[in-house]
């Protein structure tokens, strides 16, 4: 038998541990328990505790908790049998009748100088033990830590895989990857000077090859201009499908959090994922609740935003057009962004996407009515 094939059992037994304890299967391994197996895992560990408190309180004999005055009573009438003297209680069994068990019972203990002797002269065995508190103490750790160790664990597999302690760093991007269901130009009506004006984009997306062996350059960042419901988000998805490539979508407003740093990191993250994908379209929605003009915060000092806003300003700073990656942005309020966001070598191409005409109006129905009987 070869070293591996000796191995073979202790990485079985290994992944069906982790397997248990982690709810899936390891990574990159087909041998976890299914879903329904570790449900039937928990249904045995309930049932096993349900049994343990039923031995405990159910099948355990009964014991009757008196009063230490009622303790010395059965002591003077010579019924207790036996005692076992706690540092805190004492436990006993009193004669019980013919064919009966005697039974069993319990009581605070009273400092009572004399009862070794009372019971000395009754002829009464008793015994003492010492009631460590290790165990107590253990379990009154064990059991908060435990339970909270439980909930964490329940609260990370509702957030879902790559949902853990440090995924508030991790950008909230929707990736559309090529091959999915696309939109294309074909999808889009009534904005046909918008699209001319992106052609360029795609043609760049499909051969960028083409555009360096002849020193053109290609706009770092395209801004769609225009009123709400326009087309805006869908001509971005459209220059995407075109080009075949993948298109990351994120609102301008999911960057932010409240705790300070996750929108910068959030920034960082989106272009590193965008690069790894290159070529690609990166589409910020809602671009004026990230960028608005920076030095009009009511508080002074820089906030959260600002942060973030800087970072995308020297993510798009640092980024080369020959990388494939083209930033896409939509806002209908142009007149608050940050002048910085304007400047060449960042959304240096505006392109306006106003309402349709008739025409325009016309060929949209044309397109929603394609697959209905008119």
């Amino acid at each position: 038998m070869s070293f591996n094939e000796g191995k073979k059992p202790v990485e079985n037994f290994k992944d069906k541990l982790i397997s248990f304890f982690s709810f899936q299967a390891p990574p990159g391994k087909k041998g976890g328990l299914p879903p329904k197996a570790h449900f039937s895992i928990w249904y045995f560990v309930i049932v096993f505790l349900l049994f343990t408190l039923a031995q405990q309180y159910l099948l355990s004999p009964k014991v009757e908790t008196i009063p230490y005055s009622k303790f010395k009573q059965y002591l003077a009438e010579g019924q207790v049998n036996s005692l076992t003297i706690g540092p805190e209680n004492i436990t006993g069994t009193l004669k019980g009748k013919e064919g009966k068990k005697d039974q069993i019972f319990t009581a605070i203990r009273v400092e009572d100088p004399n009862l070794v002797k009372e019971l000395d002269d009754r002829k009464v065995n008793y015994s003492g033990f010492y009631e460590s508190k290790f165990l107590s103490t253990l379990l009154s750790w064990v059991l908060p830590i435990g339970v909270f160790f439980l909930i964490w664990r329940f609260a990370m597999k509702k957030m879902g895989p790559g949902m853990g302690v440090m995924s508030f760093s991790k950008s909230k991007a929707k990736l559309f990857a090529q091959g999915g269901a696309k939109v294309t130009f074909a999808d889009v009506a009534g904005i046909d000077e918008a699209k001319d004006e992106l052609q360029e984009v795609v043609e760049f997306l499909k051969n960028p090859g083409k555009f360096q062996k002849l020193g053109g350059k290609i706009p770092k960042g395209v801004l769609l201009l225009g009123a709400p419901g326009t087309g805006k988000t869908l001509l971005a998805k459209a220059v995407a499908g075109e080009a075949n490539v993948p298109f990351f979508s994120i609102s301008g407003s999911e960057f932010v959090e409240m705790f300070v740093g996750v929108g910068a990191a959030r920034v960082r993250d989106l272009f590193s994922q965008a690069t790894a994908s290159a070529p690609c379209i990166i589409f910020i929605d809602e671009l004026d609740a990230l960028g608005k003009a920076r030095g009009i915060n009511v508080m002074g000092g820089n906030d959260e935003r600002e942060q973030t806003l800087n970072q995308l300003l020297v993510e798009m700073d640092g980024f080369e057009s020959n990388k494939g990656v083209i930033i896409m942005a939509a806002t209908n309020r142009p007149e608050i962004l940050d002048p910085a966001l304007l400047r060449p070598g960042r959304f240096d191409r505006q392109i306006l996407v106003d309402r349709p005409d008739i025409n325009g109006r016309e060929a949209i129905l044309k397109i929603h009515s394609k697959n209905v009987l008119l």
